[in-house]
């Protein structure tokens, strides 16, 4: 005939070792820790007789109190400053965080319960009722304010509007950006070049329709002394700059 042992289930190793505390009401920072491993060893022999399977972190707290119980039986380890250090207090410290959640979690048990047996009732005022709008008072709203007080109070408005202003930002006015091919730009030149074979410089700029335009062509006529392709005579200061083409 069997025996069939029905064992409390635990959601972890913390919550058996705070139901052995409370079950031997031992206090927390004084747990009888040889105690409380036997017990917790003697359930985690229950679990296999039973022939369930032992999760890992079960047999992790089983060692860590085997640990803490070998390391009180030696001489206390002194810390830096002297004092006597305590092998249980890391693990009474996840015992108390570990209590401080579990309670949490039955308080926002209790809320949701609650919650779920409040019932709200729809509104029922008639359509002209939610309509309604009180009639403005203009009496009322100007109070003590006559003309003289309303002006200064409409000055002041107006002057804060006209500080938001930037002086400078606010005279900008619409920024485009020139869009100039280089590519274009450079065969135009040497075209213009190749059929005119000498002219000014002033001449090829006025040929050019924007400011972007004229700064590219600037920069080709410079490339294009770099390379040897044209070459420049100015014959007296602030003359016209002469541009002759050395290509045949």
């Amino acid at each position: 005939m069997s025996l069939n042992v029905k064992l409390q289930v635990f959601e972890g190793p913390l919550d058996l070792l705070l139901h052995l505390i409370e079950k031997n009401k031992v206090d927390i920072y004084d747990i009888p820790i040889a105690m409380i491993t036997e017990q917790y060893l003697d359930y985690i022999r229950k679990l296999k007789e039973a022939d369930l399977n032992v999760a890992s972190e079960f047999l992790v707290m089983a060692a860590t109190l085997l640990d803490i119980k070998s390391r009180m039986l030696l001489p206390a380890e002194v810390n830096e400053e002297g004092e006597e250090e305590d092998p249980r207090a890391e693990l009474v410290e996840k015992l108390i965080e570990y209590k401080m959640y579990k309670y949490m979690s039955f308080e926002l048990k209790d809320m949701q319960i609650d919650a779920g047996r409040t019932w709200f009732k729809a509104a029922t005022l008639p359509e002209g009722v939610a309509d309604y709008k009180e009639p403005i008072d203009y009496e009322k709203l100007v109070g003590d304010m006559d003309l003289a007080k309303l002006n200064h109070i409409f000055k002041s408005v107006m002057k804060r509007q006209i500080d938001k202003v930037d002086p400078v930002r606010s005279r900008f006015g619409k920024i485009e950006k020139d869009e100039v091919n280089l590519e274009e730009k450079t065969e135009y030149i040497e075209n213009y070049i190749r059929f005119h074979k000498s002219f000014s410089f002033r001449e090829l700029l006025q040929e050019q329709t924007s400011r972007m335009d004229v700064i590219v062509t600037f920069l080709i006529i410079l490339e294009m002394i770099k390379i040897g392709k044209i070459m420049i005579a100015q014959e007296d200061l602030f003359e016209d700059i002469m541009i002759t083409s050395k290509v045949a």
